[in-house]
């Protein structure tokens, strides 16, 4: 069993790591008050330019190491711009939200898969070369922890976590948060103090837009290798992990972590003895069943921002 566990375990992390960084960009935009359903899309976008970057980069520099970090970095600023769609039309034209986020999903994919076919002829963009896994010197020697936490691991999950620790702190010590989660509580009020919320929702939607496509990138250098048109609906589970983690980032952590080794299980469970016995539809299903029962049992005692989707109209009290 302790075998089972090292094998699955960096896998696991390896799959929660993009789906935590875009579940917490869509808490970073639900705080400010604007619902992102556009997750999914966001990713995508993020996911096409980071490839597209890393080809183009390891054409002129084949061995040069920061080409996946250059293409991480365009991907994250491509998600930001694309979120601007968003924020405007959820923002400055009242749009509703959640039909602007669906529109978001739908462009971004017919977008990114028009433009890499008219690149590579077949629609896919295959990187050279990834992030390489490795073993953090002397913490992997640590005995039960260093084979879990410290073995074929990631740089960018250490990034990543690190982000999330700053996020908590961001959103719960600084004025700059405090502002930013009273634009999704009480907007009026907030305007009332002198905070420009328009501003501060549009700021909550771009580093939205970053994140979701950082995640879409980091799913590129460390799982995918390719980019195929979409993310396999990891967007929409960062959002039901989002509610899961009722909209705080150390609850979003366990919420991803959840579906990360739930799906990572699925995954590898015919090849698992001790699991193969078990249907896989019924450990795929397994962590959208629990978030439903989870749903309906602390409904009543959700976190909700409670202006997230309300058009926010200036001067209204």
């Amino acid at each position: 069993m302790w075998t089972t566990i090292q094998q699955i375990f960096p896998y696991a992390i390896m799959f929660t790591i993009p789906l935590l960084i875009t579940a917490l960009g869509g808490l970073f935009s639900e705080r400010s008050g604007i619902v992102n359903i556009g997750l999914e899309g966001l990713m995508v976008v993020g996911s096409f330019v980071t490839a597209f970057v890393i080809v183009k980069l390891h054409g002129l520099y084949p061995d040069s190491p920061l080409n996946v970090w250059l293409g991480l970095a365009a991907g994250a600023l491509a998600g930001l711009l694309f979120s601007l769609l968003h924020a405007f039309a959820s923002i400055n034209l009242s749009a509703n939200q959640v039909i602007s986020g669906t529109a978001i999903n739908m462009i971004a994919g017919a977008l990114t898969v028009f433009l890499a076919r008219n690149m590579t002829g077949s629609g896919n963009i295959r990187i050279q070369n990834g992030l390489s896994p490795f073993d953090v010197k002397w913490l992997s020697k640590i005995p039960v922890i260093g084979d879990l936490f410290f073995t074929k691991t990631y740089l960018t999950t250490w990034i990543i976590l690190a982000v999330v620790v700053l996020s908590a702190f961001i959103l719960k010590k600084t004025a700059f948060g405090l502002r930013l989660r009273s634009c999704g509580e009480y907007p009026q009020a907030a305007e009332a103090a002198g905070v420009n919320v328009r501003k501060m929702r549009y700021i909550g939607v771009m580093i939205s837009g970053a994140f979701a496509a950082l995640g879409g990138g980091i799913l590129i250098v460390t799982i995918a290798g390719e980019f195929t048109g979409n993310v396999a609906g990891l967007g929409f589970l960062a959002l039901a992990a989002l509610i899961f983690g009722q909209w705080r980032p150390l609850g979003v952590l366990a919420a991803t972590l959840f579906f990360g080794f739930a799906s990572t299980i699925a995954n590898v469970s015919q090849v698992i003895p001790t699991l193969a016995v078990i249907p896989p539809i019924i450990l795929k299903v397994f962590p959208y069943v629990v978030t439903l029962i989870a749903l309906v049992v602390f409904s009543k005692s959700s976190q909700a921002p409670k202006a997230a989707g309300e058009v926010f109209d200036s001067g209204k009290r």
